[in-house]
């Protein structure tokens, strides 16, 4: 069975952790999600990662805001792809999240994707694609997810010109 952490850096950046759970719950994805701060419990990332690693996870999402260090400290601790995604929580608006997301190291990658709600939905749909590759079931619901966005396009179409 496929297994998502979503690790939200504080207890505001919740509401965008629900956001992947939604998706991740529509694509079948078996989810687990946490807060833990790469400066404020650093010991909580440790164990949650080492949990995550003992349980067979395949995908991390971690959402953070201002320097947003979670995501790269937990992409250094272990080898599961992570995805990390900034929160519009301080006075820049996440561009400074952004970039501590996108900026890692050589040797330490961390996937970023955009910033706030659409970052986590995209986050989500970006490990059910990670973990496509090797469960059919998961890439099925992909595609009927696709399909239902395309159909809302047509559907907002037809009203438009009704």
């Amino acid at each position: 069975m496929a297994l998502v952490y979503v690790v939200c850096g504080s207890k505001s950046d919740l509401e965008y952790g629900e956001e992947c759970i939604k998706i991740l719950d529509k694509l079948g994805i078996e989810s687990r999600i946490f807060v833990a701060s790469a400066h404020r419990s650093p010991d909580k990332v440790d164990e949650i990662v080492k949990k995550g690693e003992e349980e067979g996870i395949g995908v991390i999402i971690a959402l953070a805001g201002f320097a947003a260090h979670l995501p790269g400290v937990i992409a250094s601790k272990t080898i599961v792809p992570v995805i990390g995604v900034p929160i519009n929580s301080s006075p820049l608006l996440g561009i400074d999240a952004l970039l501590s997301i996108v900026q890692m190291p050589g040797g330490i990658p961390c996937a970023g994707v955009g910033i706030g709600k659409s970052g986590a939905q995209n986050g989500a749909i970006l490990a059910g694609e990670i973990l496509a590759l090797q469960d059919s079931k998961i890439k099925e619901k992909l595609q009927e997810f696709r399909l239902e966005q395309k159909k809302a396009i047509e559907k907002a179409n037809e009203e438009i010109n009704q």
